[in-house]
């Protein structure tokens, strides 16, 4: 039979251990929606960038004088060909930006997971050593 003193030292820390590994669940579930997210956004904005790449070469091999129109929402504007292909670039440099922040933040929200990881094990070993 273990003594009193025992008894109480064991549950703080079984307390504390079930606390953090509660946490790092909670925070792995949240980390996974958010990396799953992301690289859904990743697969949208690629799309995107094939698609301008695909219409930019199309259009480059129009004569110059061909009437291009721009979809904006129901109706089209007559847009010169220069214009229609200055968007489309833009519309892939902002693609691509976007595509590397996504990156970024998955890469953070990956390694905060590995830390909180690192720390659990770290406690279980102290609490192993004691």
């Amino acid at each position: 039979m273990r003594s009193p003193v025992l008894l109480k030292m064991a549950a703080p820390i079984d307390l504390e251990l079930k606390k953090a590994f509660s946490e790092l669940q909670v925070k792995m579930i949240d980390t996974q929606q958010k990396v799953k997210l992301a690289d859904l956004q990743i697969d949208q904005l690629t799309r995107v960038q094939k698609h301008a790449k695909l219409t930019h070469a199309e259009i480059t091999t129009l004569p110059d004088k061909t009437r291009l129109y721009e979809g904006v929402g129901r109706m089209f504007i007559l847009q010169s060909k220069e214009e229609i292909n200055i968007q489309l670039m833009d519309k892939h440099k902002t693609a691509d930006e976007k595509i590397k922040e996504l990156e970024q933040k998955k890469l953070y929200l990956e390694r905060s997971v590995k830390d909180a990881e690192d720390n659990i094990r770290e406690m279980l070993l102290s609490r192993r050593a004691h």
